[in-house]
């Protein structure tokens, strides 16, 4: 690394992959003088970031190992489904610090939902025992295409009255009106980072326990059907998020399924929880959401038990095209289908139709995270973006400044 790139923010990354914990070793990677890694390291601890920590003894005086402090700030984490929602208060290991979840309908739009996430929020603060100014930012994942750039989701078919409106700023109003209330003075709302929550359960899953795979798919099918792509330890989103809607991809046999996004033939007319929700209603089983298909998962429902293993088999058909074009080495299934019936149908369809070299390294497994996986991926969003060589050398060039010059 040459030595005018080894900036603050370059060895906070060295120190926080592991790559690099010592001052030694960080000399050693980026080629800088010790007291340039000096000068720079005191500017990471004069902002808290840094942590020392005594490393393991050879012999003679241990070595003083450095550690990215994840108690100096939290993550306020949110995960809007469609009829209900979780958030938590984290630190940014992911470490719950309080959590609520409750009932809130996507379908009644983005002011009246944003506005009631944002009313959970002080209450989360003060059981975390965390000050408002000690959030650095609030990661939101929802149930729809996002354009990362803007903060905005995209036509999303299940998100009435969401299309290309402003969360990010919307959020941060109702942050001032509901954390600060009454125009009393207080921190600056922190930033909002808004995602797929396939997207960002993939993220999540692959760091917790699948960190080697560089190739790595996640299918959610609850209400509907999305999948997340990790793509070198990266989210691959596509030009505009729409990477990983394979919900729509359109069947050649079910031209008579009408589709919430207007369309007919599309997987998730066919495959999804609300799927088999209108299927189950219509065998005289009355059936909501995904959600209540989950109930009558768990409890054997003959009918339930069917319709989902159906349902895994058609997407395992969609999924003989995304295993060959990916080559992932896992594939993670979750959502409020994924039990053994749906992974039971994924895996007839997908091994019986794909290239044996397709499969043959490929693990199909369900989630290790469960309902928790869209609140871990969005702090890791939230912090994994903030704290960036860029981005943290720029919000250190703030709060070190005028002396901030290295």
């Amino acid at each position: 690394m040459a030595g005018n790139q080894a900036s603050a923010g370059h060895l906070l990354q060295l120190i926080r992959s592991g790559e690099a914990t010592t001052r030694g070793a960080l000399q050693q990677a980026t080629g800088l003088s010790r007291s340039t890694v000096g000068h720079r390291l005191d500017q990471l601890f004069a902002a808290g970031w840094l942590r020392d920590a005594t490393g393991a003894s050879t012999g003679g005086r241990p070595s003083v190992r450095l550690e990215f402090d994840p108690t100096h700030a939290a993550v306020i984490a949110a995960d809007l489904e469609t009829r209900h929602a979780r958030v938590a208060v984290l630190d940014l290991a992911g470490n719950v610090l309080a959590e609520h979840s409750g009932a809130l309908l996507i379908g009644d739009g983005p002011d009246r939902v944003l506005d009631e996430l944002a009313r959970w929020f002080a209450p989360l603060l003060a059981e975390a025992g965390v000050d408002a100014a000690r959030i650095c930012g609030i990661g939101l994942s929802v149930p729809g295409p996002v354009d990362w750039e803007t903060a905005q989701i995209v036509q999303p078919p299940i998100m009435p009255g969401w299309d290309r409106f402003p969360v990010r700023e919307r959020l941060r109003e109702a942050w001032s009106e509901h954390v600060v209330p009454g125009g009393a003075a207080g921190p600056v709302p922190p930033p909002v980072y808004v995602d797929n929550d396939a997207n960002l359960m993939a993220l999540a899953e692959q760091r917790a326990g699948h960190p080697d795979c560089s190739a790595f798919v996640l299918i959610k099918a609850s209400t509907g059907i999305g999948a997340g792509v990790i793509v070198g330890g990266e989210v691959y989103r596509g030009i505009d998020g729409g990477a990983g809607d394979i919900g729509h991809i359109r069947l050649h046999d079910r031209p008579d399924a009408l589709c919430m996004c207007g369309s007919y033939g599309c997987l998730a007319a066919v495959a999804s929880g609300g799927a088999i929700a209108r299927q189950l209603t219509a065998a005289g089983v009355p059936t909501a959401s995904g959600s209540d298909v989950r109930a009558h998962l768990a409890t054997g429902h003959p009918d339930a038990v069917r319709f989902a293993r159906e349902a895994g088999q058609r997407v395992g058909e969609v999924l003989v095209t995304v295993v060959t074009l990916l080559n992932p080495g896992v594939l993670v299934l979750t959502g409020d289908l994924a039990g053994t019936p749906f992974l039971t149908g994924v895996r007839e369809l997908l091994y019986q139709r794909a290239m044996p070299r397709t499969t043959s390294h490929l693990q199909v497994v369900t989630s290790e995270l469960g309902d928790h996986a869209a609140l871990m991926g969005a702090t890791l969003m939230v912090v994994e973006h903030l704290y960036s060589p860029a981005t943290a050398d720029a919000r250190l060039a703030e709060l070190l400044a005028p002396d901030a010059t290295g």
